[in-house]
C-alpha cells in the first residue's frame, strides 16, 4: 500500500498540497513510519484561498511548515474515532475542533472523503485549508 504522499500524488487532487509539502521539505516526514492523520486540503480548496496566498506562503517556509503540521495529528485517527472527539492536538502544538454534529467538521472545514488508507496513516480530505490561529 503507498505512504501518504504516494496517496496523495496518485488522486490527482492534491497538486498544491503536495507541491506545499515539498516547499517544506516535510516529504520524508510524511513518508515515515508515522502513523499519521493527515486532513488533507484539495486544490479546490487551496483554490478558495485569498488570490496570491499559496505563492506568498511557498515563500515563507516556516509559516508554510506551520500550516502544513496543523493538517497532521499524530497517530492512526479513523473517522469511528474523530467522530467521538471534541478536538485534536496536531503536529505543529495546537489543537484543532472537531464537529460530529452534522457530518464532520474540523475548524471550518468539512470532511467530504474519510478514510482514505495509506500504509503510513489515513487521510481525511477537507474542502478548506486549516489555518492555525
Amino acid at each position: 500500500m503507498p505512504d501518504i504522499v504516494d496517496t496523495a500524488v496518485s488522486a490527482g487532487s492534491f497538486n498544491t498540497l503536495v507541491a506545499a509539502v515539498k516547499a517544506a521539505n516535510l516529504v520524508d516526514t510524511l513518508k515515515g513510519a508515522g502513523p499519521f492523520t493527515v486532513f488533507a486540503p484539495t486544490d479546490e480548496a487551496f483554490a478558495k484561498l485569498p488570490a496570491g496566498t499559496v505563492d506568498s506562503l511557498l515563500k515563507d517556509i516556516p509559516k508554510l511548515t506551520k500550516i502544513l503540521t496543523y493538517h497532521v495529528v499524530p497517530g492512526k485517527v479513523l473517522s469511528t474515532d474523530v467522530v467521538k472527539l471534541k478536538s485534536a492536538k496536531t503536529v505543529e502544538g495546537s489543537e484543532v475542533k472537531v464537529d460530529a454534529s452534522s457530518g464532520v467538521k474540523i475548524n471550518d472545514a468539512t470532511v467530504t472523503t474519510p478514510d482514505v488508507a495509506a500504509d503510513n496513516g489515513v487521510i481525511h480530505i477537507i474542502d478548506t485549508v486549516l489555518i492555525p490561529a
